[in-house]
């Protein structure tokens, strides 16, 4: 179930935030009934972005070993004749 609390709560009930999170969920947390945040666990947040920092290491490794760079017109180009065919 999805846990949306108001802000106030982090400070006022961080006990509670703190068990949803361990227990492995986000807390979303409000601010003047609008969305402010998202509270999750350092093991959660890893887990999302692990991939992001291993393509991360790729890209600069193929970096370093290449001197072939593309501009962003390149990159974008390449990935909308992939997309649209």
């Amino acid at each position: 179930m999805i846990a949306i609390r108001p802000v106030s709560d982090l400070r006022n009930k961080f006990t509670e935030i703190e068990s949803v999170v361990n227990g492995g969920e986000p807390v979303f947390l409000t601010k003047n009934g609008y969305g402010s945040m998202v509270v999750m666990s350092i093991d959660a947040y890893s887990r999302m972005t692990q991939n992001v920092e291993q393509a991360l290491d790729e890209a600069d490794k193929y970096a370093a070993e290449n001197t072939e760079r593309m501009s962003h017109e390149d990159v974008f180009g390449k990935l909308r004749k992939q997309i649209n065919g």
